[in-house]
């Protein structure tokens, strides 16, 4: 009886023992730690950058490290759109994010400000890149309507098509219009059917003429 007892007790010793250490592999020592920080979809942003952002230091814990607070460092770098951080055991830490992508031009007084398709600014230019459109706006910023609607434009238009237009001009969400590279000007409209107007422009801009009017795409306008 006393023998059972005893074996009893030094299985459960046994079994508290291996818990703890372990425990302490894994949230203490740095036989599991950070060894290693890996960064993918990045190509504006240097992986040193993302990784400096992280603060993670090496040989931390990977058990411990705080994933949601690894990706707030991160997206508040201004080119990160959105960010995710993972373990890889036994001890890399997986970044991965996605850069926001410029799609359009802002003037700002003698200076450009390049946006991206939710109209956040990604950086300040002297002049606009001359391979994007620029946006003409009342309002320009995340969560103005007209803002919404010609980033809406730029964002349904082909790519073919897309690299003739010069200018989205936006007073309303109702009435965007563009004025393509080589002066012609388009009637555009609101955000509806933007898909069928974009069709319909397409096979429009063949026939010459100063003028298009697509806002109705099924009664358009040639001037």
């Amino acid at each position: 009886m006393a023998n059972r007892a005893w074996r009893t007790a030094f299985l459960a010793l046994l079994t508290v023992g291996v818990v703890g250490t372990a425990a302490w592999l894994v949230f203490v020592s740095p036989v599991l730690g950070v060894r290693e920080v890996r960064v993918s979809g990045n190509l504006a942003v240097p992986a040193p950058e993302i990784k400096r952002a992280a603060g993670v230091a090496d040989g931390k814990p990977l058990a411990t490290v705080d994933l949601a607070e690894v990706e707030g460092r991160i997206a508040a770098i201004r080119r990160i759109e959105s960010v995710r951080a993972d373990r890889h055991w036994p001890g890399t830490l997986v970044i991965e994010v996605v850069e926001r992508e410029p799609v359009a031009a802002v003037p700002m007084g003698a200076k450009a400000a390049v946006v991206d398709r939710h109209g956040v600014v990604v950086e300040i230019k002297d002049i606009a890149p001359p391979t994007l459109p620029v946006l003409r706006l009342s309002r320009p910023g995340p969560g103005d309507p007209a803002t919404e609607a010609a980033l809406a434009v730029v964002g349904v238009l082909p790519e073919e098509l897309l690299r003739r237009v010069a200018e989205v001009v936006a007073p309303s969400p109702e009435a965007v219009s563009l004025r393509l590279r080589d002066g012609r000007s388009v009637m555009w409209g609101g955000r509806d059917r933007a898909e069928d107007k974009a069709r319909v422009l397409t096979a429009l801009l063949r026939q010459p003429a100063d003028s298009y009017d697509v806002s109705s795409p099924d009664v358009v306008a040639v001037d």
